[in-house]
């Protein structure tokens, strides 16, 4: 069952703001700065690089927390909401949850799964909540910050 309301519910089209489109993409720059630092860090300084991949990992938990809390927003919006978009709301930031007190290779991982699960759930759900002019960006964004930490779990 989808994540929409219940039957009979017709949804407005959410357009893409552009200003939302600017900050989607400026929220990458702690990931590839993040990424890049894991690897120009190296060993050479452990203590800065423990820092760097809590810091990368806590950001990409803030952003995974974001893309379950936005499945509020738009079930608030619904007048007769099935249950399912609030349970998923707080699957995400549950999870990230654990990826960040995991070691940080382990949980840099589990955050690009995550942040990959999170597109793919939209990408379906997105359409019926009237959200689908979002997808493109949520998959430019979903690439570049799943590599990061995809890249920082490989460089620690």
């Amino acid at each position: 069952m989808p994540f929409a309301a219940r039957a009979g519910t017709q949804l407005p089209v959410l357009p893409l703001d552009p200003v939302a489109l600017k900050l989607g993409y400026a929220g990458l720059a702690p990931f590839v700065l993040g990424a890049l630092l894991v690897w120009l860090i190296g060993d050479w300084n452990l203590a800065a690089h423990a820092f760097v991949m809590l810091a990368l990992s806590s950001y990409a938990a803030i952003i995974i927390s974001f893309l379950g809390g936005i499945y509020w927003g738009l079930a608030m919006r619904l007048p007769n909401a099935t249950h399912q978009p609030f349970v998923w709301g707080v699957v995400p930031g549950l999870v990230a949850w654990v990826a960040v007190v995991m070691p940080a290779y382990a949980g840099l991982v589990l955050h690009g799964v995550m942040l990959v699960v999170c597109y793919l759930v939209d990408r379906k759900q997105y359409p019926i909540l009237g959200a689908a002019s979002w997808l493109t960006l949520r998959f430019r964004l979903t690439v570049v910050a799943s590599l990061s930490c995809f890249l920082a779990a490989a460089g620690s």
